[in-house]
């Protein structure tokens, strides 16, 4: 299917649930805080993805996709559990202890760059001059963005004050998530619904979230706060199940160089919460980051569009 004019994405079918979608996903990131404050970082992720996978597999039998899968498919769905629904979602939760959401959701955010670095070693996409210069930009602000965090940080009550840790973990979650990016774009998930893939990736990712969480914390201690279950069920049905299926649908109606915009806006969406949520610092030189990230951004997926248009 050719993707839309660029005018299409004002329409209501496409900009409603485009924007759904950007508020969810950017609200997710301070939701995060309070899975991480009172709880083992580790259960609360395997939390999250015992009540997703359900209802994934629920919503695939609903859109009628089936559960059957070949094995090469299978093996593909064991490979997105460990990258995305284990790997990036462990380091994440533990970045956040560390950095405000805001800015784990900025350098989660820059996942096109090893994207593009991975698609280009992996499945010989080429990287254009555009693309490169927008990353440098925004590499840039995040720098001035990080180099606030760690004079201002420590007036955020719950951080942990290790930027430097909290950057390497959110880094790590970015090439993890990224990994699973690219490798679900080759042959092995051709034929299989999306949404029955993803609901056996966060099968077998749960398994290792649940493995992984007795290993490092122990047996499982429930909360008794409905603040904090009620966070979980908003980040496994709403930040999870829901917005997959929206999204990837955006990327067929849209192609995939637009649909990434609405990274930029999870962004903004984040920061924005984190001001109100966090009371996140906003100074000259984190404002000045963050419109050169935002900027950078722009650039590089904008190369990324024209770059598919041509």
């Amino acid at each position: 299917m050719s993707e839309l004019p660029p005018h299409a994405m004002l329409r209501p079918r496409i900009a409603l649930p485009f924007l759904l979608v950007a508020f969810i996903w950017g609200s997710t990131w301070v939701v995060i805080v309070g899975q991480v404050t009172d709880v083992s970082p580790h259960w609360s992720v395997a939390f999250r993805f015992a009540l997703a996978t359900p209802a994934m597999f629920a919503l695939a039998l609903f859109m009628g996709g089936g559960l059957r899968m070949p094995k090469r498919a299978h093996r593909l769905a064991l490979a997105m559990g460990l990258f995305q629904f284990c790997g990036n979602y462990t380091f994440v939760y533990l970045a956040e202890l560390h950095l405000t959401s805001g800015i784990v959701a900025l350098l989660i955010g820059m996942m096109l760059v090893p994207n593009a670095i991975l698609g280009w070693l992996l499945l010989k996409q080429p990287i254009t001059a555009r693309f490169v210069a927008g990353s440098g930009i925004a590499l840039v602000g995040i720098g001035l963005l990080l180099w606030n965090e760690a004079l201002e940080g420590s007036a955020v009550e719950h951080l942990g004050g290790d930027v430097v840790l909290g950057t390497v973990l959110a880094l790590i979650a970015m090439l993890s998530a990224s990994i699973a990016n690219v490798i679900q774009a080759g042959p092995a998930g051709n034929g299989v619904k999306l949404v029955t893939l993803l609901a056996w990736a966060m099968l077998y990712g749960t398994v290792m979230d649940g493995a992984l969480a007795f290993a490092i914390s122990g047996p499982p201690t429930f909360p008794s706060s409905a603040s904090y279950w009620l966070g979980t069920v908003w980040l496994a049905l709403a930040g999870s199940v829901v917005t997959f299926p929206i999204y990837y649908g955006l990327v067929r109606e849209l192609g995939a160089g637009r649909a990434a915009y609405n990274g930029v806006l999870v962004v903004v969406v984040a920061m924005i919460i984190s001001t109100v949520f966090e009371g996140y610092i906003w100074t000259a030189m984190a404002a000045g980051g963050a419109a050169l990230a935002m900027l950078g951004l722009v650039v590089a997926l904008r190369a990324r569009q024209l770059k598919e248009a041509s």
